[in-house]
Protein backbone atom coordinates (compact mmCIF):
# COMPACT_ATOMS: atom_id res chain seq x y z
CA UNK A 1 0.00 0.00 0.00
CA UNK A 2 2.57 2.52 1.08
CA UNK A 3 4.48 1.57 -2.36
CA UNK A 4 1.32 2.01 -4.46
CA UNK A 5 0.51 5.69 -2.53
CA UNK A 6 4.73 6.97 -2.77
CA UNK A 7 3.40 6.19 -6.87
CA UNK A 8 0.46 8.46 -6.73
CA UNK A 9 2.34 10.94 -5.10
CA UNK A 10 4.85 10.97 -7.77
CA UNK A 11 2.53 11.75 -10.97
CA UNK A 12 4.86 13.38 -12.44
CA UNK A 13 7.57 11.05 -12.50
CA UNK A 14 4.57 8.24 -13.53
CA UNK A 15 3.38 10.24 -16.34
CA UNK A 16 7.17 10.69 -17.56
CA UNK A 17 7.34 6.96 -18.19
CA UNK A 18 5.17 7.21 -20.96
CA UNK A 19 7.89 8.85 -22.90
CA UNK A 20 10.17 7.23 -25.24
CA UNK A 21 13.07 6.86 -24.65
CA UNK A 22 14.27 4.61 -27.76
CA UNK A 23 13.26 3.55 -30.83
CA UNK A 24 13.88 -0.32 -32.29
CA UNK A 25 11.65 -2.57 -34.97
CA UNK A 26 9.99 0.48 -35.98
CA UNK A 27 8.41 1.67 -32.84
CA UNK A 28 9.65 3.57 -29.36
CA UNK A 29 10.08 2.15 -26.22
CA UNK A 30 9.32 3.89 -23.11
CA UNK A 31 10.55 3.33 -19.29
CA UNK A 32 6.93 1.72 -18.73
CA UNK A 33 7.33 -0.69 -21.54
CA UNK A 34 10.56 -2.15 -20.24
CA UNK A 35 9.32 -2.30 -17.06
CA UNK A 36 6.36 -4.62 -18.13
CA UNK A 37 8.56 -6.26 -20.10
CA UNK A 38 10.86 -7.20 -17.36
CA UNK A 39 8.14 -8.14 -15.32
CA UNK A 40 6.32 -10.46 -17.39
CA UNK A 41 9.35 -12.28 -18.05
CA UNK A 42 10.57 -12.20 -14.40
CA UNK A 43 6.88 -13.63 -13.59
CA UNK A 44 7.08 -16.48 -16.52
CA UNK A 45 10.72 -17.84 -15.14
CA UNK A 46 9.04 -17.70 -11.87
CA UNK A 47 5.97 -19.69 -12.98
CA UNK A 48 8.01 -22.24 -14.63
CA UNK A 49 10.39 -22.82 -11.97
CA UNK A 50 7.99 -23.04 -9.66
CA UNK A 51 5.58 -25.59 -11.85
CA UNK A 52 9.12 -27.46 -12.64
CA UNK A 53 9.68 -28.01 -8.68
CA UNK A 54 6.50 -28.71 -7.65
CA UNK A 55 5.74 -31.62 -10.35
CA UNK A 56 9.83 -32.88 -10.68
CA UNK A 57 11.07 -31.81 -7.00
CA UNK A 58 13.59 -29.80 -5.96
CA UNK A 59 17.36 -30.09 -7.69
CA UNK A 60 19.14 -33.59 -7.69
CA UNK A 61 21.89 -31.69 -6.12
CA UNK A 62 20.20 -30.12 -3.63
CA UNK A 63 17.80 -33.19 -3.02
CA UNK A 64 20.78 -35.64 -3.06
CA UNK A 65 22.90 -33.03 -0.47
CA UNK A 66 19.87 -33.93 1.98
CA UNK A 67 19.82 -29.95 2.37
CA UNK A 68 16.50 -27.87 2.85
CA UNK A 69 16.95 -25.10 0.60
CA UNK A 70 16.51 -21.32 2.80
CA UNK A 71 15.07 -18.36 0.66
CA UNK A 72 16.95 -15.23 1.35
CA UNK A 73 13.76 -13.08 2.91
CA UNK A 74 15.24 -9.97 1.72
CA UNK A 75 15.37 -12.03 -1.71
CA UNK A 76 11.69 -12.89 -1.59
CA UNK A 77 10.42 -8.80 -0.06
CA UNK A 78 12.65 -7.95 -3.31
CA UNK A 79 11.05 -10.36 -5.54
CA UNK A 80 7.35 -9.07 -3.76
CA UNK A 81 7.92 -5.52 -4.09
CA UNK A 82 9.42 -5.76 -8.13
CA UNK A 83 6.38 -7.24 -8.88
CA UNK A 84 4.05 -5.00 -7.02
CA UNK A 85 5.34 -2.41 -8.32
CA UNK A 86 4.96 -3.69 -12.21
CA UNK A 87 0.99 -4.64 -11.09
CA UNK A 88 0.91 -1.35 -9.58
CA UNK A 89 2.17 0.86 -12.38
CA UNK A 90 -0.69 0.37 -15.07
CA UNK A 91 -3.12 1.11 -12.30
CA UNK A 92 -1.89 4.06 -11.05
CA UNK A 93 -1.24 5.28 -14.85
CA UNK A 94 -5.17 5.01 -15.09
CA UNK A 95 -6.18 6.47 -11.86
CA UNK A 96 -4.19 9.13 -12.72
CA UNK A 97 -5.78 9.41 -16.33
CA UNK A 98 -9.50 8.98 -14.25
CA UNK A 99 -9.27 11.22 -11.59
CA UNK A 100 -8.10 14.74 -11.26
CA UNK A 101 -8.43 14.89 -6.96
CA UNK A 102 -5.62 12.79 -5.95
CA UNK A 103 -7.45 11.69 -2.24
CA UNK A 104 -10.22 9.87 -4.55
CA UNK A 105 -6.57 8.13 -6.07
CA UNK A 106 -5.34 7.43 -2.28
CA UNK A 107 -8.91 6.40 -0.95
CA UNK A 108 -9.33 3.59 -3.87
CA UNK A 109 -5.65 2.16 -3.50
CA UNK A 110 -6.31 2.05 0.46
CA UNK A 111 -9.72 0.03 -0.45
CA UNK A 112 -8.44 -2.51 -2.47
CA UNK A 113 -5.08 -3.30 -0.91
CA UNK A 114 -7.68 -3.94 2.36
CA UNK A 115 -9.83 -6.45 0.38
CA UNK A 116 -6.70 -8.15 -0.64
CA UNK A 117 -5.26 -8.70 2.92
CA UNK A 118 -8.83 -10.30 3.80
CA UNK A 119 -8.63 -12.30 0.76
CA UNK A 120 -4.90 -13.42 0.56
CA UNK A 121 -5.50 -16.02 3.90
CA UNK A 122 -8.19 -18.15 2.67
CA UNK A 123 -7.29 -18.26 -0.91
CA UNK A 124 -3.96 -18.96 -0.57
CA UNK A 125 -4.71 -22.27 2.05
CA UNK A 126 -7.55 -23.49 -0.59
CA UNK A 127 -4.95 -23.41 -3.20
CA UNK A 128 -2.32 -25.26 -0.82
CA UNK A 129 -4.98 -27.47 -0.25
CA UNK A 130 -5.73 -28.24 -3.76
CA UNK A 131 -2.52 -29.01 -5.84
CA UNK A 132 -4.17 -28.74 -9.18
CA UNK A 133 -5.98 -25.62 -7.93
CA UNK A 134 -2.13 -24.23 -7.75
CA UNK A 135 -0.88 -25.54 -11.03
CA UNK A 136 -3.64 -23.75 -12.06
CA UNK A 137 -3.00 -20.68 -10.38
CA UNK A 138 0.87 -20.54 -12.03
CA UNK A 139 -0.91 -21.16 -15.08
CA UNK A 140 -2.57 -17.86 -14.82
CA UNK A 141 0.89 -15.97 -14.05
CA UNK A 142 2.17 -17.47 -17.41
CA UNK A 143 -0.93 -15.98 -19.02
CA UNK A 144 -0.38 -12.73 -16.88
CA UNK A 145 3.49 -12.75 -18.10
CA UNK A 146 2.35 -12.88 -21.93
CA UNK A 147 0.24 -9.97 -21.52
CA UNK A 148 2.35 -7.97 -19.54
CA UNK A 149 5.15 -8.36 -22.70
CA UNK A 150 2.71 -7.95 -25.28
CA UNK A 151 1.60 -4.93 -23.60
CA UNK A 152 5.26 -3.86 -23.47
CA UNK A 153 5.55 -4.55 -26.90
CA UNK A 154 2.28 -2.66 -28.16
CA UNK A 155 0.36 -5.13 -28.58
CA UNK A 156 -3.06 -4.30 -26.89
CA UNK A 157 -4.44 -7.85 -25.81
CA UNK A 158 -8.19 -6.60 -24.35
CA UNK A 159 -8.31 -7.75 -20.91
CA UNK A 160 -11.87 -8.96 -20.77
CA UNK A 161 -10.31 -11.93 -22.90
CA UNK A 162 -7.74 -12.61 -19.72
CA UNK A 163 -10.64 -12.44 -17.45
CA UNK A 164 -12.94 -14.89 -19.51
CA UNK A 165 -10.30 -17.16 -19.93
CA UNK A 166 -9.27 -17.30 -16.47
CA UNK A 167 -12.86 -17.21 -15.18
CA UNK A 168 -13.79 -19.94 -17.38
CA UNK A 169 -10.69 -22.23 -16.43
CA UNK A 170 -11.74 -21.50 -12.60
CA UNK A 171 -15.77 -22.56 -12.74
CA UNK A 172 -14.22 -25.91 -14.86
CA UNK A 173 -11.51 -26.50 -11.98
CA UNK A 174 -14.49 -25.71 -9.19
CA UNK A 175 -16.75 -28.48 -11.14
CA UNK A 176 -13.81 -30.95 -11.23
CA UNK A 177 -13.33 -30.47 -7.56
CA UNK A 178 -17.10 -30.92 -6.68
CA UNK A 179 -16.70 -34.39 -9.01
CA UNK A 180 -14.01 -35.58 -7.40
CA UNK A 181 -14.61 -34.64 -3.80
CA UNK A 182 -10.41 -35.63 -3.09
CA UNK A 183 -7.05 -34.82 -3.64
CA UNK A 184 -5.85 -36.88 -7.16
CA UNK A 185 -2.09 -35.86 -6.86
CA UNK A 186 0.79 -34.78 -4.55
CA UNK A 187 2.77 -32.10 -5.30
CA UNK A 188 6.46 -31.63 -4.05
CA UNK A 189 6.60 -29.21 -1.44
CA UNK A 190 9.39 -27.29 -1.95
CA UNK A 191 8.99 -25.64 1.79
CA UNK A 192 10.06 -28.49 3.63
CA UNK A 193 13.22 -31.22 3.98
CA UNK A 194 13.50 -33.85 0.36
CA UNK A 195 14.39 -36.33 3.24
CA UNK A 196 11.39 -35.95 4.88
CA UNK A 197 9.70 -37.09 1.90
Amino acid sequence: MLMRLGLLASIAWIVSLQNNLFEAFGRGFSGRDLILLGGGLFLIYKAVKEMHEQLEGPHEETASAGKVVRHNFAGIIAQIMVLDIVFSLDSVITAVGMADDIGVMVCAVVLTVAIMLFAAGPIGEFVQKHPTVKMLALSFLLLIGVNLIADGLGFKIPKGYTYFAMGFAVLVELLNLRVRGHKPVELHDTSRNPDAQ
